[in-house]
């Protein structure tokens, strides 16, 4: 299964104390590919930063620029599919670029996406990612 995280999912799921650190697991142990771009990275490490503390991001960067599964994505067009917030765009292009089965977010800006008929972007909230791993597994 490939996907892509907002980073909304990203920065909670890294604290053992988190009810989604389950992704962070299924991440670790090669469960589903992570597809992601450099600005993706980008923000990630940033959030994390601000949220985590720079040795946090540091680590984790470096864990996802060394797992097999996570599969680096060059984008060659911007959709501009999230007019209400465009800074979450990487995420859409990405997904399209990759031809992902989902992507994980939290955030109601991606409502947009169920009444766009292309290119068609599957989403789900983390409660549905887990739900759907659970059947899958």
């Amino acid at each position: 299964m490939k996907i892509v995280l907002d980073t909304n999912v990203l920065w909670v799921f890294i604290s053992r104390k988190s009810k989604t650190h389950w992704v962070f697991q299924q991440l670790l142990e090669g469960g589903f590919t992570l597809c992601v771009t450099t600005d993706i990275l980008e923000e990630y490490e940033e959030i994390i930063g601000q949220k985590l503390g720079e040795k946090t991001a540091t680590a984790i960067m470096e864990t996802l620029e060394n797992l097999s599964n996570v599969q680096f994505i060059t984008r060659y067009f911007q959709w501009n599919l999230i007019k209400a917030h465009p800074d979450d765009d990487k995420f859409t292009d990405c997904a399209i670029a990759s031809n992902v089965d989902y992507l994980v977010t939290n955030d109601g800006h991606f409502n947009r996406l169920k009444t766009i008929p292309f290119p068609k972007i599957n989403f789900l909230n983390s409660e549905e990612f887990k739900r759907l791993f659970d059947l899958a597994e």
